[in-house]
């Protein structure tokens, strides 16, 4: 009988596929990678997860995977098997993975500019108000699907009930990054300094009005995006005009 495929749809050409769950200073944390077909017909691959046998050959039955995006420094466990398993696959990464992981061999640094081999797929918009974090959101153009590694984590009452203890699950809510409440990190909210270059970053983003928001960890939006991100930064953009007259009525 075969096995049902770990490729899950999300749009014409996009998947994403679930990977295992990993440790983060002792927090259990689901993972994510998202698998896109470029116009050419040749793959790209977000913050790829680990790889065995029977993934490599149901994404080798999409097309030739051309791209290996690690979208910031936290996201980059799952470069080199890939890259082992397709060595004509570039690597791309951002200026602080690249100095992180000296031991893989970068073909590409991501910066504000698409590089020509997904320009006009995909956009690029970069978040950089943190110290602790820079990271390069994408947005699927045909698709209008943002993808988002570590700037919004959902994660579900179900995964927080099986997964994390009653202390954890108390940090989870107040931190915000649950389901109900999907932020950034806690530290990164708290280190975002400069606060104006962050915020124009999510307002381009917003500017694409998004339709899907695909995150590395946890419950992904299938539609209204658009509204999703303004909640997830809400943190950081300004008050909407009509709440702030109703405060001063």
């Amino acid at each position: 009988m075969p096995q049902p495929s770990r490729l899950v749809r999300v749009d014409s050409d996009v998947w994403i596929v679930e990977g295992p769950i990993v440790s983060f200073y002792g927090f259990p944390y689901p993972t994510r990678s998202v698998i896109v077909c470029l116009p050419n017909g040749t793959l790209w691959v977000w913050s790829p997860i680990p790889l065995d046998d029977e993934l490599m050959t149901e994404v080798s039955g999409l097309g030739t995977v051309a791209h290996l995006v690690s979208p910031n420094k936290l996201h980059h466990l799952g470069l080199a098997d890939w890259r082992a398993a397709f060595p004509a696959a570039k690597l791309w990464g951002m200026p602080s993975t690249v100095r992180k992981c000296r031991d893989l061999c970068f073909d590409g640094v991501l910066d504000d500019t698409p590089p020509v081999a997904w320009r006009g797929t995909l956009e690029h918009v970069q978040f950089r108000g943190s110290p602790l974090l820079e990271e390069m959101m994408f947005l699927h153009r045909p698709s209008r699907t943002v993808l988002l590694a570590d700037l919004s984590e959902a994660l579900s009452h179900d995964f927080l009930a099986r997964h994390w203890a009653p202390w954890q699950r108390l940090i989870a809510h107040l931190w915000s990054i649950t389901e109900a409440a999907p932020k950034a990190p806690l530290e990164v909210r708290w280190s975002t300094i400069r606060r104006c270059e962050a915020r124009a970053a999510v307002q381009r983003l917003l500017a694409y009005d998004p339709e899907k928001v695909v995150m590395a960890h946890g419950v992904w939006q299938r539609c209204h995006g658009h509204a999703f991100l303004e909640r997830t930064f809400s943190w950081l953009l300004p008050e909407p005009p009509h709440l702030m007259g109703e405060e001063h009525q």
